[in-house]
């Protein structure tokens, strides 16, 4: 797009990366077409027609600047993130995690986006691109149509893999002469309710839930992601695995409380009324949820308010089919945000979001192309979507796995750098 013409960019979804990059487009003044087919097409994993909703879990994982994470939510905080802004105004407690109240997270952010006067939104389904400049944040559950007409640009088939989201219940339905409040080796809150188990509570639930009944997937396959295995499959792989994982007790005893194994349930909203039962991701029968789940230790009587669901995710062989400004090679004027990026995680996603607006931004006004720091957790990660070899490509999220050379004992030097190198960056693309 050449400079004399007008500046309107296209974005497709109106997910965590369709709303940053939508958010950063907009305070530019530029004239922003926002397409989303929610609630005209139900997905069966969303649950409002709010942009920026949450699916899976209401945490956006680690605050802490020691952590991958955490400090990229500093470098989008740097950025302006919107993600960063509404997850401050609606955190609810969460120990060293950052976790939101998902309803009003969400609705801050569509309140947000909407005040824009050049903010343009079309509910409806995108089933193929046109020319205009196009950021692509439909997310991992693109389907369809338009992923039919991705496949056929790319020249071969996108990869997937399935992915759950965990059961929510109503906190005033625990039985807390069970269970007790405590963070794991103290970290300064007692924002998580525990359900411990005695060893034998613990055999007899897992024996439950291995051989639990499973609800079908279409076109269903076994390539699940690592870092969001359903439950059950975490339980196959042998009796003490669950108490390695999402039921691990290490840092949860007490003067009261010894557990063999023990649930964590983190707060879901800012009323406190609702917690969700973290790690439980689970791709069970509804009724299998509430039969096995309630043998839980507390959770004998819990009322549940949302059930766990398994959907399939969708990305693309990113290394093959991205320009190094995260365009379709095929289609350049198409930017591709979000999961279907290849990137793994709500911060992460959001983020492609932002670094997309800011690349269609200056393919807009001809500027030159600017790389985002590999010092940074951004770049490196986009280094990595765009540089993994084929067979060992898969989404990826935000570790320390992709600094190979900054040993732990370097890391403080390794975050200062990445944060200097983050504002140098919005400093050259500002200029």
């Amino acid at each position: 797009m050449e400079k004399s013409e007008k500046r309107i960019v296209k974005i497709i979804g109106a997910g965590l990366a369709g709303s940053e990059a939508c958010f950063y487009l907009l305070k530019k003044g530029y004239e922003v077409h926002l397409y989303e087919r929610r609630p005209l097409v139900d997905d069966h994993a969303h649950h409002t027609d709010l942009f920026g909703e949450l699916v899976c879990s209401n945490s956006l994982k680690s605050k802490q600047l020691t952590n991958a994470s955490g400090l990229q939510k500093e470098e989008m905080r740097i950025l302006g993130s919107l993600t960063m802004e509404s997850a401050a105004k609606n955190e609810v407690p969460a120990g060293n995690a950052l976790s939101v109240d998902r309803d009003g997270f969400a609705k801050d952010i569509t309140e947000k986006l909407k005040a824009f006067p050049n903010l343009h939104i079309h509910y409806e389904e995108v089933k193929e691109f046109d020319d205009e400049l196009t950021i692509l944040a439909t997310g991992p559950l693109s389907d369809g149509k338009l992923m039919e007409n991705i496949t056929e640009l790319v020249g071969k088939k996108s990869f997937s893999f399935f992915d759950a989201s965990a059961p929510i219940v109503k906190k005033d339905t625990i039985d807390f002469s069970k269970a007790y409040y405590k963070s794991r080796f103290n970290q300064g809150d007692e924002a998580y309710i525990n359900c411990p188990f005695t060893k034998d509570e613990y055999l007899a639930f897992h024996h439950e839930l291995v051989n639990a009944e499973k609800a079908l997937v279409h076109d269903f396959d076994t390539k699940y992601f690592e870092g969001c295995l359903p439950v059950e499959v975490i339980a196959s792989r042998g009796a003490e695995t669950l108490r390695h994982g999402p039921l691990k007790p290490f840092g949860l005893s007490d003067e009261n409380h010894h557990p063999y194994a023990a649930l964590q349930l983190r707060q879901d909203t800012a009323l406190g009324d609702y917690y969700n039962l973290v790690g439980f991701q689970t791709n069970l029968t509804y009724s299998e949820q509430k039969r096995v789940f309630s043998m839980i230790p507390g959770l004998e009587n819990a009322e549940f308010v949302r059930y766990g669901l398994m959907h399939r995710n969708s990305y693309l062989d990113s290394p093959r089919c991205l320009n190094e400004d995260l365009s379709l090679k095929a289609k350049p004027n198409v930017f591709v945000a979000g999961q279907l990026s290849g990137v793994e995680g709500y911060v992460e996603s959001a983020m492609m979001g932002i670094i997309c607006a800011i690349n269609a931004e200056r393919r807009m006004l001809g500027l030159p192309f600017v790389s985002v720091p590999k010092n940074t957790v951004t770049g490196a990660l986009i280094s990595y979507i765009l540089n993994a070899p084929e067979k060992m490509f898969s989404p990826m999220n935000a570790n320390w796995a992709l600094f190979p050379n900054v040993e732990k004992k370097e890391r403080e030097k390794a975050i200062e750098d990445a944060l200097k190198a983050m504002k140098e960056y919005r400093d050259a693309i500002d200029r």
